[in-house]
């Protein structure tokens, strides 16, 4: 059985019959984390490992048991009537944006069914041939949408490029529409693998999740919004003509005596734009800094939740208030990773400026004003170009570019 102490009690050994399952918060101290649930085995004896009326618990884990995670928050709140509970996940996501820029979320409006369904089909993409696959090559526009290769991203100085393959969908761009004609930022009508079974299931399901996603996108930032004393329309012009881009990842295993300083599924990075969402699989190797502990902390995946996290412009625009935060992926589970996250930059033409709330009385912004299309898109670039570098100097360790920052610690 777990060895469990309750904090100031001893608790002793009951019969499996009379435990039982629950979800615990659990305190890292001296992490950034202030919260992690996990189901944890409890006693059903009075007095001892009861949860109380927020089902939480304090506990003291062995560390062979501890795995942090940022908070999960339950979403549902936001959708209700209930003020308090409401101020409530405010005060619990401005924590996590002030700590470590980091937090999951249940209780939101994407049916579970259609996020199996888009599951499926991420297999199911990258289980065709590989001739099949370059047939929607991203490299046949200029737009960044289909398919890319393994390797062709570098997001963290010194290591080699990336050992994942990616689908790139958007929103349905036609080539008469303002956003193609600018070339704004990844606009442009998507590439779909025709020659795939099913492809029109395909397509429909992943144009119904980008839409959905599009909306809890607006809705997190919604909540963003009053964790800085600000209306929670105050995105409103920012979101409206909104671009985005929902990507399909594969993580094939990384043998298990692989150098971890030079092969990751994906580098320590930052991510570019505002805000990203994360729908994982069920194999773990996603693993988040934490600055505080000069650690890395592993997120297990959860069912139907999302991580969310800050990117480098939504820290630019609050002037550094809040954390947009390391993140790598390290797949040496033995078998194939999925995830699909969605990155949301916002309308290309819309300018940022340091956010009400964020700077002190006489305090200058620490950066001048900037468009979304120039502050995400330099760094898509970067991060390519530095692929592409490495692939004609193999030798050459790369510096690190663009909106990819590099490793602090490993």
């Amino acid at each position: 059985s777990l060895p469990l102490n309750v904090v100031g009690k001893s608790t002793p050994s009951l019969p499996a019959q009379e435990r039982s399952s629950h979800e615990f918060a659990y305190h890292l101290p001296g992490s950034g984390f202030y919260t992690y649930y996990r189901p944890i085995t409890c006693f059903k004896q009075e007095g001892v490992g009861q949860l109380d009326s927020i089902n939480r618990l304090s506990i003291n884990l062995p560390a062979i048991y501890k795995m942090p995670a940022p908070p999960i928050l339950d979403f549902s709140v936001f959708y209700g009537d209930d003020e308090v509970a409401k101020e409530k996940l405010v005060e619990e996501v401005k924590k996590c944006c002030l700590d470590n820029g980091f937090f999951q979320i249940v209780g939101h409006r994407v049916p579970g069914e259609l996020q199996d369904k888009v599951l499926q089909w991420v297999k199911d993409f990258f289980a065709q041939p590989q001739e099949e696959k370059d047939r929607v090559h991203k490299d046949f526009n200029t737009w960044n949408r289909g398919y890319e290769r393994i390797g062709s991203q570098i997001l963290e100085q010194g290591t080699n490029p990336d050992l994942k393959e990616g689908y790139f969908i958007g929103e349905e761009i036609s080539t008469d529409h303002p956003y193609f004609i600018g070339k704004k930022l990844n606009s442009g009508p998507n590439l779909w693998p025709e020659t795939m079974p099913e492809v029109e299931d395909f397509r429909a399901t992943s144009m119904e999740y980008y839409t959905q996603m599009h909306a809890l996108a607006r809705d997190v930032l919604a909540v963003i919004a009053q964790t800085l004393d600000l209306k929670d329309d105050y995105f409103k012009e920012f979101t409206s003509g909104a671009v985005a881009t929902l990507r399909y990842l594969h993580y094939p295993p990384q043998p298990a005596d692989s150098d971890e300083k030079l092969a990751r599924g994906i580098g320590a990075h930052t991510d570019f734009g505002s805000v990203t969402l994360l729908m994982q699989g069920d194999v773990d190797g996603l693993q988040v800094y934490d600055k505080d502990t000069n650690e890395w902390l592993d997120v297990v995946p959860i069912k139907g939740a999302y991580v969310v996290n800050l990117g480098n412009m939504f820290m630019r625009w609050a002037n550094d208030k809040y954390i947009s935060n390391l993140h790598r992926v390290i797949n040496k589970s033995g078998k194939e990773r999925y995830s699909v996250p969605f990155f949301y930059s916002g309308n290309p033409d819309y300018v940022i400026d340091c956010l009400p709330n964020c700077r002190g009385e006489g305090q200058a912004a620490k950066y001048p004003p900037i468009s979304v299309m120039d502050c995400v898109g330099g760094s898509y670039k970067a991060s390519y170009g530095a692929a592409k570098v490495f692939k004609e100097q193999p030798k050459t360790k790369m510096e690190c570019v663009g909106g990819a920052q590099p490793i602090l610690a490993s």
